[in-house]
């Protein structure tokens, strides 16, 4: 056998890892479901740039937070308090800035530290107190909705300069004619929110592929048993990880600022297991040990293009968005179990 030939081989054997196999999946359904709506309202403007962008912006800050949440499940955990420490963050930055008076840089800042704090705290208890994930980030969730509540039960709008031009902030997307940029009818705009969206995505692909940090997290979701065993850093690893978890929450708190520009205590609610099923239908299993960046976002996408389509039939209930989003959460979750018991086959 040829050197060229065992190359091919190493790579085709590669690429046909069970572990892609979800993300495979995630990737042609959204293919699929697009393809149809490009089919059947291509001639109404579905397959236009500024709707494609659209599929991002909609879900933006849930992608942020499922950013974190993706790394949570890969551990074998799960955080059920990350649309409430969201709407913690919103609720601090309006009421920090339109009752005391504080700067909204000043309270974003401490807003980020408040989440990193509260993962932390959650992470250590998780570890150290041998709680399940599942009870602590539900604690936490009552806990950071509480404060909230506390804070005001009021609405807050904010009018701040900072706030208006973050929100304003925009990637403009022009025609380009005769190897000019023609500026009178913009094709797109790309808004702050969808910019922070992809480079979360990006740095959570940097840390997760290319850093020993990253492996340490695959290895606990995958065997943590057998991580102590090889003496990695479990507990320092799971802390952190639930960190990084607090800050996306804080920062999805702050991107769903910009765009409605106030805080609420009832901000988000339910938002967790629209973050949570983000990252399953992306292809994280909820077991542990398996999930890429690539696949949340992915995941986001297709949980966007399922709404868009229904809005341009223009004839059905927007629940048909949820109750499609339940579908494929079901569909996602009995691939898992296919894939998981195809690989334990194998390996026997």
């Amino acid at each position: 056998m040829s050197v060229r030939t065992e190359k091919r081989q190493s790579l085709l054997t590669r690429i046909m890892n069970p572990k892609y196999m979800m993300v495979y999946a995630t990737v042609i359904i959204f293919l699929i479901i697009y393809a149809y709506g490009a089919i059947r309202y291509g001639k109404s403007g579905f397959t236009t740039l500024r709707t494609f962008v659209n599929f991002f912006t909609d879900n933006a800050y849930y992608g942020i937070s499922a950013v974190g949440m993706t790394m949570v499940l890969i551990t074998g955990g799960i955080d059920l308090s990350v649309a409430s420490v969201a709407s913690l963050t919103g609720m601090i930055v309006a009421y920090g800035y339109e009752r005391m008076g504080i700067s909204p840089v000043i309270t974003m800042l401490f807003s980020m530290l408040v989440g990193i704090g509260l993962g932390a705290l959650m992470g250590a208890a998780i570890h150290y107190l041998n709680v399940p994930p599942f009870i602590t980030t539900l604690t936490g969730s009552f806990l950071a909705r509480g404060i909230c509540s506390l804070i005001s039960r009021e609405s807050i709008s904010m009018n701040h300069p900072l706030i208006d031009q973050l929100a304003g902030t925009k990637i403009t997307l022009y025609h380009l004619v005769d190897g000019e940029w023609v500026k009178i009818k913009p094709i797109t705009k790309i808004d702050m929110t969808v910019i922070i969206f992809i480079v979360m995505i990006i740095a959570g692909t940097i840390l997760l592929q290319h850093t020993r940090f990253g492996r340490n997290v695959y290895a606990i979701g995958g065997n943590e048993a057998s991580a102590k065993l090889m003496g990695l850093p479990v507990g320092r690893t799971k802390i952190a990880v639930y960190a990084i978890n607090g800050f996306c929450s804080a920062l999805a708190g702050i991107a769903y600022v910009l765009v409605v520009k106030s805080g609420w205590n009832m901000a988000l609610l339910g938002g967790e297991l629209e973050v949570i099923s983000s990252a399953v239908i992306g292809g994280t299993l909820l077991t542990g040990g398996v999930g890429y960046m690539v696949g949340t976002m992915f995941g986001v996408l297709l949980k966007s293009v399922i709404p868009a389509i229904i809005n341009f039939n223009g004839t059905l209930s927007s629940w048909w968005g949820k109750i499609a989003t339940g579908g494929l959460l079901l569909l996602f979750i009995v691939i898992q179990r296919l894939v998981v018991s195809y690989t334990e086959r194998k390996r026997k």
